[in-house]
């Protein structure tokens, strides 16, 4: 089957609203058999439903089986967003701290090895020159500089 556009799905997707509220409102409304004879008219919506399942399996969207059945349990899919940001965010904020920590640790011991082997100086520098060149060139691959 060919890709369809992407206002065919939005077509699908109004479909499928319209159905549901016409469904709401004879429901709402009921008033004996003739109104089941009506609702048994509007069950278009399996039909309309296999239509957009068709039409936007050509899509290339993928979620996450996470958001997925977030909001299965009824729940928000903008705080699963909220939530997955803090959790970069702290995760971040973490590596950044042992980051640095270890760049201090790195210029501590550089300090300590040349107080203990003064003849290894040149050699300290050249290592910590070359450790803080990576260091400043993956911060700005990271835009952090």
């Amino acid at each position: 089957m060919a890709p369809m556009p992407d206002d065919s799905v939005d077509d699908r997707i109004k479909d499928v609203i319209q159905n549901l509220f016409e469904i709401q409102s004879a429901v709402h409304g009921y008033l004996g058999p003739e109104t089941q004879q009506q609702l048994v008219r509007k069950m278009h919506l399996t039909s309309s439903l296999s239509t957009l399942s068709t039409s936007s399996s050509a899509l290339p969207i993928s979620l996450p089986p996470e958001i997925i059945d977030y909001i299965d349990q009824g729940r928000n899919p903008d705080i699963y967003t909220r939530e997955l940001v803090e959790a970069v965010q702290r995760s971040n904020q973490y590596l950044k701290g042992k980051s640095e920590a270890f760049a201090v640790f790195r210029d501590m011991l550089a300090e300590e090895m040349i107080k203990a082997i003064p003849g290894c100086k040149e050699d300290v520098g050249r290592i910590l020159a070359g450790s803080r060149a990576v260091v400043g060139e993956t911060a700005m691959q990271n835009g952090n500089v």
